[in-house]
């Protein structure tokens, strides 16, 4: 369960996506474990990555970070970090002064590029130099960065795939870069695309689409949630209905894969 932000966590919201999922049909098979209780695993590999030389001090706020990049004409380069405070940069901190006020904790990338295959979306290449630079673990206000934490929670709990929308394409060369760091095994990715209006912008609570709850609340039932979802693929016939248990069973890894490349395709 990522609930690392604390001061955003709603309450009782972990609570409601299990509900949600039990409901659903989609059950885990032990324990459900929190990033927020994980603070001490996040510790040590922090300190690893520090003491192998891979991590940095920042006091750069985001507006000295705008003004930095910003061109004389007025236009802002703002999807790279300048390297202001890189050991080799124009303002390090001095590590011995980093533990007398608040301090980012960066990952010092490299120029070489990472590239890696998504099983949904093909050969995806990456300069972590170009964008977006040295990148964040652990924040101001001492919370590990989900980059890292996502990490390390994949090499402990032997994570093979991950499975996540296509909207978080953006951080899979920065947890390359620190599963390398680490010598750990990389798993494979899969970046699905996300459901979208009439209008082909991504559905989004806060601009008023409908969530799991409320479809339950209306009278849905999980068969039809589920044949809904499914049709929306082109697995399913429309209007079909089937239990998440019974759509996995006649579902190839093959199939839902050129299943969800169709559906990128189609955007």
């Amino acid at each position: 369960m990522d609930d690392l932000d604390a001061p955003r966590n709603r309450p009782d919201s972990a609570e409601q996506i299990l509900d949600d999922l039990e409901w659903l049909g989609l059950d885990h098979d032990d324990e459900v474990i929190y990033q927020s209780q994980r603070s001490e695993v996040y510790e040590k590999v922090f300190d690893q990555l520090r003491r192998a030389g891979h991590l940095f001090p920042c006091r750069c706020s985001r507006k000295d970070i705008q003004q930095a990049l910003s061109h004389p004409d007025g236009n802002a380069d703002t999807t790279r970090y300048p390297g202001t405070c890189r050991p080799d940069g124009p303002n390090p901190v001095d590590l011995e002064s980093a533990a007398d006020f608040p301090v980012a904790w960066r990952f010092q990338v490299s120029g070489d590029l990472i590239s890696f295959e998504d099983e949904v979306l093909g050969r995806q290449t990456n300069n972590l130099s170009m964008h977006p630079g040295d990148f964040v673990v652990r924040r101001k206000d001492e919370i590990f960065a989900y980059q890292l934490a996502s990490v390390v929670d994949d090499m402990q709990l032997g994570v093979t795939d991950v499975l996540r929308g296509a909207d978080l394409l953006d951080s899979t060369a920065r947890q390359i870069a620190l599963f390398n760091a680490l010598n750990a095994k990389v798993p494979r990715f899969w970046h699905v695309p996300l459901m979208a209006d009439a209008s082909g912008e991504k559905l989004s609570k806060r601009d008023g689409s409908m969530s799991l709850r409320e479809w339950r609340i209306q009278g849905d039932t999980p068969s039809i949630v589920v044949g809904k979802l499914a049709a929306s693929l082109g697995l399913v016939p429309a209007d079909e209905t089937l239990s998440a248990q019974q759509l996995r069973d006649r579902l190839t890894p093959d199939q839902f894969k050129q299943s969800l490349k169709r559906a990128r395709d189609a955007r």
